[in-house]
């Protein structure tokens, strides 16, 4: 797979410095750090940079974020094209608004969790090509997203490949549903690298974390003048998804009267900016993601059913790792290796003892938690075989309560997901059937059982 682009790191903590070194060197072309702010301007001039990852506080006795803003709009006065990623130790969603506001493109807080920093890097990568020429443009390739998404040999998992193979070709909605660290945004990508669409950009959003004064100006984008430090006209999502894809991820925590301006913006398929009065036409492929039940939500009306049905023409749902069991220690052979490399220890293997602890837990932070305990694994192990000793699992309730609790929570699963076929299929049982992969018959005694 091909590196691509120029990361400046900046932050004053030398440790902190190491730390994300090493872990995007491996992922990006070219990867600067620096200590003190001031040699920003000298790299800048130096050589074309496409993101700057920019710590908020560099003095011990200024902790309010004052110092980054400052460097923010030295950066965007001398590159504006260049994308900053504020990285800061203060979740303030003040500080936040204020950085956004002004020309940041992203935030990620201290401590870090290694993906979401990788996926906040690339996807501000994607942003600063996508402002180039279509031939500087970063599509996600198919070579990319094939090395990065996993089916496993579950027939779960074979059956919604399938059905990704099926749908993916056509301008669909997608809905994804499952739990949290299960890979739901790996899924899109997937999706997208499958689309026609592949050679446009993808772009993500956790719009459940937008307050709601960022909503509209991170979607839709703003005018200059639209606020105060809105100095420059700025792209919503949508308009730098154009003719690509966009995906949304926990669309089941947006506010109400927030879901009534995206269903405006999806059925009018044009977006007009905060303080603009002119609507600009956008065309993009939607894919959105949640962890929660949408069927409750719409019942309860905490979500809107029209903007449901808009956003959910193909549904899929993604079962959690512990009903898929052989694909435990395959995931895991893959972390192992990826993490391997990163940290300078080739060749290290899973000893008998360590799959069969592995594949015994029940994963309730799913694929996330498998590849964290991985990675801590890889660093603190000084043998080439891992053994269940080098896996640091949080201890389960004693084994006949966990059991019960587990069989318990996937009766329920159980439930959910044969109701939830049912009304997508609108009461057509042969239909429900075929999408979950059972016999008539089968479905007719799940449903009794269950009192569905």
């Amino acid at each position: 797979m091909k590196k691509e682009g120029h990361i400046l790191v900046v932050d004053d903590n030398k440790a902190v410095l190491a730390a994300v070194e090493m872990l995007l060197k491996p992922l990006f072309a070219k990867v600067t750090t620096l200590s003190c702010p001031d040699e920003i301007r000298n790299v800048l001039r130096r050589e074309e940079t496409d993101v700057v990852l920019l710590d908020m506080n560099f003095k011990a006795a200024i902790n309010n974020g004052n110092e980054g803003l400052y460097w923010l709009g030295e950066i965007k006065a001398m590159e504006p094209e260049t994308e900053v990623v504020l990285f800061t130790a203060y979740a303030d969603i003040d500080l936040a608004v204020r950085g956004l506001q002004q020309g940041a493109c992203d935030f990620v807080v201290k401590p870090f969790d290694n993906g979401k920093l990788v996926s906040v890097l690339e996807r501000a990568l994607r942003i600063r090509r996508s402002k180039g020429s279509p031939e500087t443009a970063v599509p996600v390739s198919a070579e990319d997203s094939a090395s990065l998404m996993f089916w496993g040999t579950s027939p779960a998992m074979q059956r919604i490949k399938s059905l990704v193979e099926k749908v993916a070709p056509t301008d669909a909605n997608i809905l994804i549903t499952g739990p949290n660290g299960i890979g739901k945004e790996m899924m899109a990508k997937e999706i997208h690298r499958l689309s026609l669409r592949r050679d446009k950009p993808m772009l993500s959003v956790d719009v459940g974390a937008l307050s709601e004064s960022l909503f509209e100006s991170e979607l839709f984008g703003y005018m200059k003048g639209a606020f105060t430090d809105a100095k420059q006209d700025h792209e919503g999502k949508f308009e730098l998804a154009d003719h690509g894809t966009l995906f949304l991820d926990e669309i089941g925590n947006i506010p109400p009267h927030l879901q009534a301006k995206l269903l405006t913006v999806l059925q009018r398929k044009q977006v007009t900016r905060v303080g603009g009065n002119h609507p600009i036409p956008v065309d993009i492929r939607l894919v959105c993601a949640t962890n929660c039940n949408l069927h409750e939500r719409v019942a309860s009306g905490h979500f809107r059913e029209d903007l449901f049905y808009r956003i959910n023409t193909i549904h899929i749902e993604i079962p959690p790792l512990c009903l898929r069991t052989e694909d435990i220690w395959q995931l895991a052979s893959l972390f192992l290796d990826r993490y391997g490399k990163m940290y300078g220890k080739p060749d290290l293997n899973l000893g008998p003892d360590a799959v069969e602890r592995l594949e015994h837990h029940t994963w309730p932070g799913n694929i996330r938690e498998l590849e964290h305990a991985v990675e801590r694994a890889v660093i603190m192990t000084d043998s080439r075989t891992l053994g269940a000793q080098d896996f640091e699992l949080k201890e389960q309730k004693s084994d006949r309560s966990h059991l019960e609790d587990v069989k318990v929570d996937l009766v329920e699963m159980e439930k959910n997901v044969i109701q939830n076929a049912v009304a997508r299929c609108e009461g057509n049982l042969s239909l429900a059937a075929a999408e979950l992969g059972v016999s008539r018959q089968t479905l007719y005694r799940k449903m009794k059982k269950y009192g569905i």
